[in-house]
């Protein structure tokens, strides 16, 4: 009688390639980060230390790549807010969030368009996960600081949103951003504080 091999035989290859994978986004993060997302591929697969068969085996495009990157990217920014909502003040939470969305909105421009281009309806359909992930994240936190009466409860989801990617777009720099982001602040809690207060 033939008996199937244990499962513990597989495991190795499984954890092996769910590493190759985290090398591979961690190495692409970095070098998106310092060239752009029009880096050779083989400097990716270079940089992760793995050949360029297992990163086309991850990864068969560069689109494929780029959408990898930008997804970890929001997950990373929606997991930030659910960690937020459990923090003390809930105002703070809210601009810390923002100031990350601002930085993110700043520096990942070009990888997001970069990773859903030639294709409308590709594009369409991540552009709105990506954006209803995101704006469910600022509407947590935008209803937390108004039941704390930290914001003006006219204030809308899409009103913060809109004003803080203009001005990450509008930004000479991430710390241009960063400056209109406080001005924004003072005027949304309607102190008269400065703004690099």
């Amino acid at each position: 009688m033939t008996h199937p091999e244990p499962p513990t035989a597989t495991r190795p290859r499984r954890a092996d390639a769910a590493r190759n994978v985290q090398s591979l986004l961690a190495a692409a993060k970095a070098l998106f980060d310092e060239h752009g997302p029009d880096i050779p591929l083989d400097e990716v697969a270079r940089r992760a230390g793995v050949g360029n068969a297992t990163l086309y085996r991850h990864f068969p495009t560069r689109q494929d790549l780029i959408v990898a990157v930008y997804a970890g990217e929001v997950t990373t920014l929606r997991e930030q807010g659910a960690a937020l909502l459990e923090s003390e003040s809930a105002a703070e939470a809210l601009f810390t969030w923002l100031d990350s969305f601002l930085v993110h909105v700043a520096t990942k421009r070009a990888l997001a368009l970069a990773g859903t281009e030639n294709n409308n309806e590709r594009r369409t359909e991540l552009f709105d996960q990506w954006h209803r992930s995101m704006r469910s994240t600022a509407q947590k936190l935008l209803a937390r600081a108004q039941q704390a009466e930290a914001l003006d409860t006219r204030l809308t989801t899409d009103d913060l949103l809109a004003l803080t990617s203009a001005a990450a777009i509008a930004a000479t720099d991430a710390e241009h951003a960063r400056r209109l982001l406080r001005i924004m602040r003072h005027g949304f809690a309607g102190t008269s504080a400065r703004p690099d207060e």
